[in-house]
Protein backbone atom coordinates (compact mmCIF):
# COMPACT_ATOMS: atom_id res chain seq x y z
CA UNK A 1 0.00 0.00 0.00
CA UNK A 2 1.77 3.35 -1.45
CA UNK A 3 -0.26 6.30 0.44
CA UNK A 4 0.23 10.06 -1.23
CA UNK A 5 1.13 11.65 1.74
CA UNK A 6 0.49 15.10 0.75
CA UNK A 7 -3.05 14.23 -0.77
CA UNK A 8 -3.97 12.58 2.31
CA UNK A 9 -2.71 15.13 5.02
CA UNK A 10 -4.30 17.38 2.81
CA UNK A 11 -8.06 15.82 2.71
CA UNK A 12 -7.26 15.40 6.14
CA UNK A 13 -7.47 18.57 6.87
CA UNK A 14 -9.98 19.56 5.31
CA UNK A 15 -12.43 16.41 6.21
CA UNK A 16 -11.60 17.20 9.81
CA UNK A 17 -12.40 20.08 11.86
CA UNK A 18 -9.11 22.38 12.80
CA UNK A 19 -11.02 22.19 16.45
CA UNK A 20 -9.29 19.12 16.99
CA UNK A 21 -6.44 20.47 18.50
CA UNK A 22 -3.65 19.48 20.86
CA UNK A 23 -3.38 20.50 24.56
CA UNK A 24 -2.06 24.06 24.01
CA UNK A 25 -4.88 24.49 21.25
CA UNK A 26 -3.09 24.08 18.17
CA UNK A 27 -4.80 22.09 15.61
CA UNK A 28 -3.95 18.64 15.01
CA UNK A 29 -7.01 17.58 12.70
CA UNK A 30 -4.18 17.09 9.92
CA UNK A 31 -2.68 14.51 11.61
CA UNK A 32 -5.32 12.04 13.31
CA UNK A 33 -7.40 12.25 10.25
CA UNK A 34 -4.52 11.12 8.57
CA UNK A 35 -3.57 8.44 10.83
CA UNK A 36 -7.44 7.40 11.02
CA UNK A 37 -7.52 6.84 7.22
CA UNK A 38 -4.02 4.61 7.56
CA UNK A 39 -6.09 2.61 10.35
CA UNK A 40 -8.80 2.06 8.31
CA UNK A 41 -7.16 1.81 5.40
CA UNK A 42 -5.04 -1.26 6.62
CA UNK A 43 -7.85 -2.64 8.43
CA UNK A 44 -9.86 -3.07 5.29
CA UNK A 45 -7.36 -3.94 2.77
CA UNK A 46 -4.71 -5.65 4.82
CA UNK A 47 -1.38 -4.86 2.43
CA UNK A 48 1.55 -6.44 4.14
CA UNK A 49 3.68 -3.70 3.14
CA UNK A 50 2.96 0.06 3.89
CA UNK A 51 5.04 3.06 2.48
CA UNK A 52 4.38 7.12 2.97
CA UNK A 53 5.05 8.62 0.06
CA UNK A 54 6.53 12.27 0.21
CA UNK A 55 6.75 15.24 -2.09
CA UNK A 56 10.65 16.09 -1.28
CA UNK A 57 9.87 18.75 -4.28
CA UNK A 58 6.25 19.25 -5.09
CA UNK A 59 6.52 22.14 -8.27
CA UNK A 60 10.00 19.80 -10.21
CA UNK A 61 12.09 22.13 -12.22
CA UNK A 62 12.30 19.10 -14.79
CA UNK A 63 8.33 19.94 -15.00
CA UNK A 64 8.65 23.50 -14.54
CA UNK A 65 10.89 24.05 -17.55
CA UNK A 66 8.61 22.17 -19.70
CA UNK A 67 5.54 23.56 -18.98
CA UNK A 68 6.10 26.78 -16.72
CA UNK A 69 1.76 26.82 -15.50
CA UNK A 70 3.15 23.79 -14.17
CA UNK A 71 0.83 24.38 -10.55
CA UNK A 72 1.70 28.48 -11.01
CA UNK A 73 -1.13 29.12 -9.44
CA UNK A 74 -0.67 27.42 -6.03
CA UNK A 75 2.62 29.12 -5.07
CA UNK A 76 2.80 31.50 -2.09
CA UNK A 77 3.50 35.17 -2.57
CA UNK A 78 7.19 34.43 -0.67
CA UNK A 79 7.65 31.02 -2.90
CA UNK A 80 6.88 27.19 -2.50
CA UNK A 81 3.40 25.85 -2.14
CA UNK A 82 1.08 27.49 -0.26
CA UNK A 83 -0.35 25.68 2.32
CA UNK A 84 -3.11 26.99 4.99
CA UNK A 85 -1.27 28.95 8.30
CA UNK A 86 -3.00 25.77 10.44
CA UNK A 87 -1.70 22.99 8.16
CA UNK A 88 1.86 23.75 7.81
CA UNK A 89 2.62 23.15 11.70
CA UNK A 90 2.05 19.74 11.49
CA UNK A 91 3.09 18.35 8.91
CA UNK A 92 6.73 17.88 10.94
CA UNK A 93 4.88 16.85 13.37
CA UNK A 94 3.58 14.06 11.31
CA UNK A 95 6.92 12.95 10.35
CA UNK A 96 8.00 13.14 13.89
CA UNK A 97 4.92 10.36 14.14
CA UNK A 98 5.01 8.39 11.49
CA UNK A 99 9.34 7.64 12.58
CA UNK A 100 8.35 6.79 15.76
CA UNK A 101 5.74 4.12 14.48
CA UNK A 102 8.40 2.32 12.40
CA UNK A 103 6.21 3.48 9.03
CA UNK A 104 8.55 4.11 6.27
CA UNK A 105 8.41 7.27 4.92
CA UNK A 106 10.33 7.48 1.19
CA UNK A 107 10.93 11.05 -0.73
CA UNK A 108 13.50 11.68 -3.49
CA UNK A 109 14.99 15.04 -4.13
CA UNK A 110 14.01 16.81 -7.23
CA UNK A 111 10.62 14.33 -7.68
CA UNK A 112 7.62 14.36 -6.35
CA UNK A 113 5.30 11.48 -4.26
CA UNK A 114 4.12 10.57 -7.69
CA UNK A 115 7.02 9.63 -9.04
CA UNK A 116 8.08 7.71 -5.54
CA UNK A 117 4.82 5.86 -5.90
CA UNK A 118 5.44 5.28 -9.96
CA UNK A 119 8.52 3.52 -8.76
CA UNK A 120 7.61 1.40 -6.16
CA UNK A 121 4.71 0.39 -7.87
CA UNK A 122 7.04 -0.44 -10.84
CA UNK A 123 9.38 -2.42 -8.88
CA UNK A 124 6.62 -4.08 -6.35
CA UNK A 125 6.54 -8.00 -6.70
CA UNK A 126 3.36 -8.26 -6.13
CA UNK A 127 -0.62 -6.28 -6.09
CA UNK A 128 -0.25 -2.36 -5.68
CA UNK A 129 -2.47 -0.14 -3.67
CA UNK A 130 -2.23 3.49 -4.24
CA UNK A 131 -3.89 5.53 -2.04
CA UNK A 132 -4.39 8.73 -3.61
CA UNK A 133 -7.14 12.23 -4.18
CA UNK A 134 -5.09 12.86 -7.26
CA UNK A 135 -6.56 11.45 -10.31
CA UNK A 136 -3.04 11.81 -12.20
CA UNK A 137 -2.17 8.20 -10.40
CA UNK A 138 -4.90 6.49 -12.45
CA UNK A 139 -2.33 6.30 -15.31
CA UNK A 140 -0.32 3.53 -12.49
CA UNK A 141 -3.47 1.34 -13.23
CA UNK A 142 -2.80 -2.28 -14.71
CA UNK A 143 -4.76 -5.29 -14.08
CA UNK A 144 -2.49 -7.31 -15.09
CA UNK A 145 -0.02 -6.78 -12.74
CA UNK A 146 -2.81 -6.21 -9.78
CA UNK A 147 -1.94 -2.26 -9.63
CA UNK A 148 -4.97 -0.29 -8.58
CA UNK A 149 -5.69 2.98 -7.16
CA UNK A 150 -7.43 3.59 -3.96
CA UNK A 151 -9.46 7.05 -4.91
CA UNK A 152 -10.23 9.22 -1.78
CA UNK A 153 -12.86 10.77 -3.81
CA UNK A 154 -14.65 12.78 -1.06
CA UNK A 155 -13.89 13.17 2.64
CA UNK A 156 -11.54 10.98 4.57
CA UNK A 157 -13.95 7.70 4.36
CA UNK A 158 -15.57 7.74 0.47
CA UNK A 159 -12.67 5.55 -0.79
CA UNK A 160 -13.49 3.99 -4.73
CA UNK A 161 -11.47 1.31 -5.87
CA UNK A 162 -10.27 2.27 -9.42
CA UNK A 163 -8.92 -0.45 -11.64
CA UNK A 164 -8.68 -0.39 -15.55
CA UNK A 165 -12.44 -1.13 -15.87
CA UNK A 166 -13.64 1.80 -13.86
CA UNK A 167 -10.84 4.19 -15.73
CA UNK A 168 -12.65 2.96 -19.19
CA UNK A 169 -16.42 3.64 -17.61
CA UNK A 170 -15.72 6.68 -16.02
CA UNK A 171 -13.80 8.04 -19.22
CA UNK A 172 -14.61 5.97 -22.08
CA UNK A 173 -10.86 5.32 -22.64
CA UNK A 174 -8.85 2.33 -22.23
CA UNK A 175 -7.76 1.55 -18.88
CA UNK A 176 -4.17 2.63 -18.67
CA UNK A 177 -4.75 5.39 -21.60
CA UNK A 178 -5.20 8.31 -18.66
CA UNK A 179 -1.95 10.09 -19.15
CA UNK A 180 -3.05 10.88 -22.97
CA UNK A 181 -6.11 11.67 -21.85
CA UNK A 182 -5.36 14.09 -19.33
CA UNK A 183 -2.67 15.85 -21.51
CA UNK A 184 -5.64 16.65 -24.39
CA UNK A 185 -8.53 17.31 -21.66
CA UNK A 186 -6.11 19.65 -19.14
CA UNK A 187 -6.15 20.12 -15.44
CA UNK A 188 -7.28 23.43 -14.25
CA UNK A 189 -5.86 22.11 -10.66
CA UNK A 190 -2.19 21.25 -11.91
CA UNK A 191 -2.10 24.62 -14.50
CA UNK A 192 -2.18 22.19 -17.11
CA UNK A 193 -4.08 23.92 -20.11
CA UNK A 194 -5.18 21.02 -22.33
CA UNK A 195 -6.03 21.69 -25.85
CA UNK A 196 -8.03 24.73 -26.35
CA UNK A 197 -11.50 23.17 -27.59
CA UNK A 198 -10.63 19.77 -26.76
CA UNK A 199 -12.86 18.28 -24.09
CA UNK A 200 -13.32 15.01 -22.17
CA UNK A 201 -15.88 13.38 -24.92
CA UNK A 202 -13.11 14.76 -28.33
CA UNK A 203 -10.14 13.37 -26.05
CA UNK A 204 -11.76 10.17 -25.37
CA UNK A 205 -12.75 9.72 -28.92
CA UNK A 206 -9.36 10.29 -30.71
CA UNK A 207 -7.45 8.04 -28.05
CA UNK A 208 -10.19 5.70 -28.73
CA UNK A 209 -9.74 5.87 -32.55
CA UNK A 210 -6.00 6.49 -32.31
CA UNK A 211 -4.95 4.46 -29.63
CA UNK A 212 -2.57 7.27 -27.92
CA UNK A 213 -1.00 10.70 -28.09
CA UNK A 214 1.56 9.74 -30.44
CA UNK A 215 -0.92 7.69 -32.74
CA UNK A 216 -2.93 10.80 -32.54
CA UNK A 217 -0.12 13.11 -33.66
CA UNK A 218 0.64 11.15 -36.40
CA UNK A 219 -2.65 10.71 -37.71
CA UNK A 220 -2.82 14.22 -37.15
CA UNK A 221 0.19 14.48 -39.85
CA UNK A 222 -0.73 12.51 -42.04
CA UNK A 223 -4.69 13.27 -42.24
CA UNK A 224 -5.49 14.78 -45.79
CA UNK A 225 -9.22 14.26 -45.57
CA UNK A 226 -10.29 15.02 -42.29
CA UNK A 227 -13.48 12.73 -40.67
CA UNK A 228 -14.73 12.30 -37.40
CA UNK A 229 -13.25 12.55 -34.51
CA UNK A 230 -10.71 14.19 -36.57
CA UNK A 231 -12.56 16.23 -38.04
CA UNK A 232 -10.75 19.77 -39.72
CA UNK A 233 -12.05 22.09 -36.66
CA UNK A 234 -10.24 19.07 -34.10
CA UNK A 235 -7.37 19.11 -36.75
CA UNK A 236 -6.77 23.07 -36.46
CA UNK A 237 -6.90 22.82 -33.09
CA UNK A 238 -4.77 20.15 -32.53
CA UNK A 239 -2.26 22.14 -34.79
CA UNK A 240 -1.99 24.97 -32.87
CA UNK A 241 -1.54 23.10 -30.10
CA UNK A 242 1.86 21.09 -31.34
CA UNK A 243 4.33 23.21 -29.26
CA UNK A 244 2.42 22.56 -26.05
CA UNK A 245 1.74 19.00 -27.11
CA UNK A 246 5.31 18.21 -27.17
CA UNK A 247 5.99 19.33 -23.68
CA UNK A 248 2.88 18.22 -21.62
CA UNK A 249 3.77 14.71 -21.64
CA UNK A 250 6.75 15.45 -19.76
CA UNK A 251 4.96 16.95 -16.85
CA UNK A 252 2.04 14.42 -16.90
CA UNK A 253 3.69 11.71 -16.97
CA UNK A 254 4.50 10.03 -13.36
CA UNK A 255 8.31 9.02 -13.52
CA UNK A 256 8.48 5.03 -13.07
CA UNK A 257 12.28 4.38 -12.28
CA UNK A 258 13.68 7.53 -10.12
CA UNK A 259 16.98 7.05 -7.75
CA UNK A 260 15.19 5.03 -4.60
CA UNK A 261 17.32 2.67 -2.10
CA UNK A 262 15.59 -0.49 -1.33
CA UNK A 263 11.63 0.21 0.49
CA UNK A 264 10.72 -2.69 1.74
CA UNK A 265 7.82 -1.24 4.02
CA UNK A 266 7.04 -4.26 6.51
CA UNK A 267 3.97 -3.12 8.88
CA UNK A 268 5.75 -2.03 12.23
CA UNK A 269 4.60 -4.71 14.58
CA UNK A 270 5.54 -2.64 17.11
CA UNK A 271 6.27 0.67 17.13
CA UNK A 272 10.07 1.82 15.97
CA UNK A 273 10.45 4.18 19.55
CA UNK A 274 7.70 3.59 21.81
CA UNK A 275 8.59 6.05 24.07
CA UNK A 276 9.33 9.16 21.55
CA UNK A 277 5.54 7.69 20.22
CA UNK A 278 4.13 7.63 23.97
CA UNK A 279 5.36 11.63 24.12
CA UNK A 280 3.97 12.68 20.73
CA UNK A 281 0.65 11.08 21.87
CA UNK A 282 0.38 12.85 24.82
CA UNK A 283 1.96 16.53 23.41
CA UNK A 284 -0.35 15.90 20.76
CA UNK A 285 -4.06 14.94 21.63
CA UNK A 286 -3.01 11.40 19.54
CA UNK A 287 -3.26 9.00 21.60
CA UNK A 288 -6.70 7.48 20.01
CA UNK A 289 -5.96 7.61 16.64
CA UNK A 290 -2.39 5.66 17.32
CA UNK A 291 -4.34 3.52 19.43
CA UNK A 292 -6.70 2.54 16.42
CA UNK A 293 -4.21 2.21 14.32
CA UNK A 294 -1.92 0.04 17.05
CA UNK A 295 -4.73 -1.93 16.93
CA UNK A 296 -4.67 -2.89 12.68
CA UNK A 297 -1.08 -2.98 13.25
CA UNK A 298 -1.35 -5.87 15.83
CA UNK A 299 0.87 -3.58 18.15
CA UNK A 300 0.44 -4.82 22.27
CA UNK A 301 -2.25 -3.25 23.93
CA UNK A 302 0.03 -1.26 26.66
CA UNK A 303 2.68 0.27 23.97
CA UNK A 304 1.25 3.55 24.61
CA UNK A 305 1.00 3.28 28.60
Amino acid sequence: MLLDAASLYFRAFYGVPTSVTSPDGRPVNAVRGFLDMTARLVGAHGPTRLVACWDDDWRPEFRVAALPSYKAHRVAPEGGEEVPDELSPQVPVLIDVLAAAGIARVGAPGFEADDVIGTLATRARGPVDVVTGDRDLFQLVDDERGIRVLYTARGITDIEAVDEAAVAAKYGIPGRAYADFAVLRGDPSDGLPGVAGVGAKTAAALITAFGDLAGIRSAVATTVVPRPPLTAAVLKKLHAASAYLDAAPVVVAVERNIDLPPVEGELPRAPADPDALAVLAERHNLDSPLRRLGAVLGWPADVLG
